[in-house]
């Protein structure tokens, strides 16, 4: 069983810029791709970015050119530079290792706590 540990989350005003991470441990830790996932308030989990262990990368369209996701294979970890954040980008943050890359590509039902981002305006 693979365990996700969020942190980097924490209340910015608008416009300013955060670094989330993740690190797993567990029998499985060498990991394929892995994405970041969030969950605002009485809304769906919905996927924010994604990333290969050869570092090829998918965004949604709401963060294309704020956010970037990247790995460090030798550490096991996965972070998320968010900047330019919005007051729509007020979420728990959660990490999450997939079954596969492209469109089709879910995440295994594993979570972490996931980590707090809070965007003021």
């Amino acid at each position: 069983q693979v365990q996700l540990a969020e942190s980097g989350g924490g209340l910015v005003q608008a416009g300013g810029s955060l670094r989330l991470s993740c690190v797993p441990s567990g029998s499985r830790v060498n990991l394929g791709a892995m994405a970041w996932y969030r969950q605002a308030p009485g809304k769906q989990r919905e996927l924010v970015a994604a990333v290969t262990s050869g570092g090829f990368t998918n965004y949604a369209d709401f963060v294309k050119g704020r956010f970037t996701i990247s790995r460090d294979n030798a550490k096991n970890t996965v972070f998320l530079q968010m900047n330019s954040l919005k007051a729509e980008d007020t979420a728990v943050y959660y990490c999450a290792v997939l079954n596969g890359w492209g469109p089709h590509a879910v995440p295994y039902d594993y979570w972490g706590q996931g980590t707090q981002v809070t965007v003021s305006s």
